[in-house]
């Protein structure tokens, strides 16, 4: 992971725990819900650690990793989840975007 990255939230499927990061505790309960819910399914489904971050610039990053010993790591499915998720999500994940940005980066909404 970047060093220039804000790291949201995650799941790991190695260790069955999930993570929010505090600075982000003022979010909705129902969008903190979904967030737990969305990372905790991609990582029972294909395996693996899911983490949400966010770039300097205030996209909203959804990147994968594996142990490279885990043969149950589900690879394809893996990219195919991030697409369904992207397609189905994409409202959330861009007000998630937007909340950082002015939040977080300071900028002004017209």
């Amino acid at each position: 992971m970047d060093q220039d990255q804000v790291v949201l939230c995650g799941a790991s499927a190695y260790e069955q725990k999930y993570y929010l990061n505090e600075a982000f505790g003022r979010l909705p309960s129902q969008i903190q819900d979904e967030l737990k819910i969305m990372c905790v399914l991609f990582t029972e489904d294909v395996g693996g650690v899911l983490t949400l971050a966010f770039d300097k610039e205030g996209k909203l990053l959804l990147e994968v990793s594996a142990d490279p010993s885990d043969l149950f790591y589900d690879e394809i499915g893996s990219e195919l989840k991030i697409r369904q998720i992207r397609r189905q999500k994409a409202e959330l994940l861009q007000n998630l975007e937007l909340y950082y940005r002015v939040f977080f980066l300071g900028e002004k909404i017209e």
